[in-house]
């Protein structure tokens, strides 16, 4: 069986104040039979990383796709690393949407994130007008087989997919579990064309608008391995309230 995953995205938010609250919080969630992680602005990590409760993992946002050089701004994997990091968030619908990333510059930042020893959570998900156009899994192949393209078959384990319907990251609005439980499904099975086994090896957690009080219907479906959780974990009772939902 595998393990189910749940990520705390905090996105552009955070404050040396609300670190220090949020790992006093998080301390009390007990993470034995569930991967928890935490994904903070670039700034905090290494203030996450000295409080951060044993069993949790910590992950970047984002990476560059360039290991060194003269690109200002970026932040290359093997730093991230150096201060702790050992995840990396890949392709999130606001990087593909507000920055123009591409699904070839995705692909070369899951090969990046993986070259430093980071694992990889590896985001996926359609718009409402291409749901509404019946694109849904053409998307999400599309972006899969980009995503997966330069990943070798023994590293294939170390990423994992987060389908995230578009139309539903903070618009309080969920896919149904039978929705989401479609779509997983259909990822599991494509990730079987990509490379047998993987439908296995690979987990696949659901990201968007993800709250306690919808999880746990969520979580009884066979191909939901977990959530990637955006808002909610922000609010540490919130978050730990989905975090227990997975246990």
């Amino acid at each position: 069986m595998r393990k189910k995953l749940v990520a705390a995205n905090w996105k552009l938010n955070g404050s040396p104040e609300f670190v220090d609250s949020m790992m006093f919080e998080l301390a009390k969630v007990k993470c034995d039979t569930v991967d928890c992680a935490v994904f903070p602005p670039f700034v905090f990590i290494p203030q996450v990383k000295s409080a951060l409760p044993a069993g949790w993992q910590l992950g970047a946002q984002n990476v560059s796709l360039y290991e060194q050089g003269a690109f200002t701004g970026e932040v290359a994997a093997d730093m991230v690393v150096a201060c702790g990091g050992s995840l990396a968030l890949v392709g999130h619908s606001e990087r593909r949407s507000l920055f123009a990333e591409t699904d070839a510059e995705v692909a070369k930042k899951v090969a990046v994130a993986l070259k430093s020893g980071m694992d990889v959570v590896l985001c996926v998900g359609e718009s409402l007008a291409e749901r509404n156009s019946d694109e849904t899994m053409a998307v999400i192949q599309r972006q899969l087989e980009a995503g997966f393209s330069l990943v070798s078959p023994e590293d294939v384990s170390r990423v994992c997919v987060a389908y995230e319907p578009v139309w539903a990251i903070g618009t309080g609005v969920t896919a149904t579990p039978e929705q989401a439980q479609e779509v997983h499904h259909n990822i599991r099975a494509l990730l079987r064309v990509l490379q047998p086994g993987a439908e296995s090896a690979v987990r696949i957690i659901y990201g968007g608008s993800v709250k306690a009080a919808n999880v746990s219907d969520l979580f009884v479906m066979p191909d939901i391995d977990g959530a990637l959780v955006g808002g909610a974990s922000l609010d540490a009772k919130e978050f730990s309230a989905i975090c227990e939902a997975a246990r």
